[in-house]
């Protein structure tokens, strides 16, 4: 009888079907939340906190501001100026990086400038943003697209500067040049670490729009917790406004996300 092939060994993956992988996808991120909500109630019980918050208070709390008809104002008022001000930071920051990834001088020019400006925390410019735009919805807005558009910038210009060089060359042997070289190679290319950017800098506009609500207007997810700190000491409100700042931004990262499924952006994206 002769020896088994060393290659018979290998045990191919099991393939599950996709009604069972998508149920798995939904079932595993539930159980983890119930399991932490578990934890979490048993912690607050057991040490017998009376300021932190179980999450049955947390939940009683969003209910009252259901009721009263603060959580859609807040909730409106923190999308309207993250909408706006990471809008134009990827109007900005994507075409930006695009021309720094592709024209040198531009990158020997201006990415010096970048630099300096990108570790400066957005907070630091509160007061100048207070001082120039005053206490009203422009000022988060700045911030925000200040918080955002260097990062989308980073990853973009990154994005060109280490494509492929296969890719261009392929392209350039059927003679495309210019715009068409760059709208059907550069850009598909470029797209998923540009998304990838996008997707932490969207992470990043949410930190900030809340600590801008905490200091220079009076609505949104920010003002929530730092008023109800303030007034009252409701922290099961301080807890609800993270809770729902956490939930929208999973929200938020979850739509970005479905960009990836394009067949346009799934150039040199693995399959797993």
């Amino acid at each position: 009888m002769s020896a088994p092939h060393p290659g018979s060994e290998i045990t191919r993956p099991v393939m599950l079907p996709v009604a069972t992988q998508q149920a798995r996808a939904w079932l595993l991120p539930t159980v983890t939340a119930a399991i932490f909500i578990g934890i979490w109630d048993l912690s607050v019980r057991l040490s017998g906190s009376d300021l932190f918050p179980t999450p049955w208070q947390v939940l009683l709390g969003i209910i009252e501001l259901a009721e009263k008809g603060l959580l859609i104002k807040y909730i409106v008022a923190s999308l309207f100026r993250v909408t706006w001000g990471f809008g134009l930071a990827v109007l900005v920051g994507v075409p930006l990086g695009l021309a720094l990834g592709w024209f040198k001088p531009a990158f020997q020019a201006i990415n010096p400038m970048i630099q300096i400006f990108r570790p400066i925390s957005p907070i630091a410019w509160i007061p100048v943003a207070i001082l120039w735009f005053g206490v009203d919805d422009t000022a988060p807005i700045f911030l925000i697209f200040l918080a955002s558009v260097f990062p989308i910038t980073v990853s973009a210009t990154a994005a060109v500067r280490n494509m492929q060089l296969v890719y261009l060359r392929a392209a350039q042997n059927f003679g495309l040049q210019g715009m068409p070289l760059f709208k059907r190679v550069i850009l598909p290319a470029t797209m998923p670490q540009i998304i990838t950017g996008i997707r932490i800098a969207l992470g990043i506009a949410w930190l900030v729009v809340v600590a801008a609500e905490m200091i220079a207007v009076n609505s949104g997810l920010g003002y929530l917790i730092i008023d109800a700190r303030n007034a009252g000491k409701r922290y099961d409100l301080v807890v609800a406004g993270m809770v729902l700042i956490g939930i929208i931004g999973l929200g938020l990262d979850l739509l970005v996300r479905r960009l990836e499924q394009f067949d346009e952006v799934k150039w040199g994206v693995g399959q797993r």
